[in-house]
């Protein structure tokens, strides 16, 4: 079965989801969204619409496979409610970095939550959803599966759940950007960026070093400085068996479960005491 959310952030989305939603239903949604139902999703001004192939029942006279129409919305922040959050992002340093650079802190929830706030789903009236499926219950399979495609997209940019909740990705990192932090950040990377230098190509080319060559064998092989007649070895390692165990209790090419220095400390020691050994 496929694997609709990788990240925290999308993984966090079917979480909330699965809060107050009926398991059978995502169940049937997951299957509908891995099995190719969903023919096609788009987001437009904080709205999913999608058209999501039915079931055939010849029970209830459906005899022609149909398509339904799903469109889901969620709970829009208020701008009001927006100024609050952004405002306290910005005395956040660790957050308002990772936003301006693109990525969405993990604990960006923890600060949603003090302003009595959620960016993901917190309950079922953060949803308006619809489907023209004849299922009275709500969300029916056919929403379900388009909420697993969510979750997949969400993946791929969190920042969706920003525009979901009424603000979109540029216009919160301008917002961010006019905070003292956020002046101090980008003050900081534009210091840091470096005038492009054109190359003809990626890998150094060879030249040519002219090299003094010896007249005779004699200069060849003996040189013209006589070599030193005692090589200083440097100090000798004060820890005994130094490459054995530079790679650690599991190196790469260890694949055994016990450590490796375990293993050579019994093998050295069973090798010391055959040398006393009486045959």
């Amino acid at each position: 079965m496929a694997q609709f959310s990788r990240t925290w952030w999308g993984k966090k989305f079917i979480e909330a989801l699965e809060k107050f939603t009926d398991s059978g239903r995502l169940g049937r949604g997951r299957a509908y969204a891995n099995n190719g139902k969903v023919k096609e999703h788009q987001i437009k001004d904080g709205k999913v619409t999608a058209k999501v192939r039915g079931s055939i029942n010849a029970y209830f006279g459906v005899t022609k496979e149909p398509t339904y129409t799903v469109s889901i919305e969620i709970k829009t922040i208020s701008a009001a409610d927006w100024s609050k959050i952004i405002a306290k992002l910005g005395t956040k340093a660790s957050a308002i970095s990772k936003l301006l650079l693109g990525e969405v802190p993990d604990n960006i929830e923890a600060i949603f939550s003090e302003m009595n706030a959620h960016l993901l789903p917190h309950n079922r009236q953060d949803f308006n959803t619809k489907c023209s499926c004849p299922d009275s219950s709500n969300p029916c399979k056919h929403i379900a599966g388009v909420y697993y495609l969510l979750a997949a997209q969400l993946d791929q940019d969190p920042f969706l759940m920003f525009e979901l909740r009424g603000i979109s990705r540029s216009k919160l990192q301008e917002e961010l950007a006019k905070s003292s932090l956020g002046k101090a950040l980008s003050a900081s990377l534009a210091e840091g960026e470096l005038p492009i230098d054109a190359q003809e190509s990626y890998y150094t080319k060879p030249r040519k070093i002219a090299i003094e060559l010896p007249q005779t064998p004699k200069d060849f092989w003996q040189g013209k400085k006589r070599l030193p007649q005692m090589v200083d070895l440097g100090e000798m390692s004060t820890i005994p068996a130094v490459v054995v165990k530079k790679g650690g209790d599991f190196p790469a090419f260890w694949t055994q479960d016990q450590s490796f220095l375990g293993v050579m400390e019994e093998l050295y020691d069973r090798v010391r005491k055959s040398q006393f050994k009486i045959y």
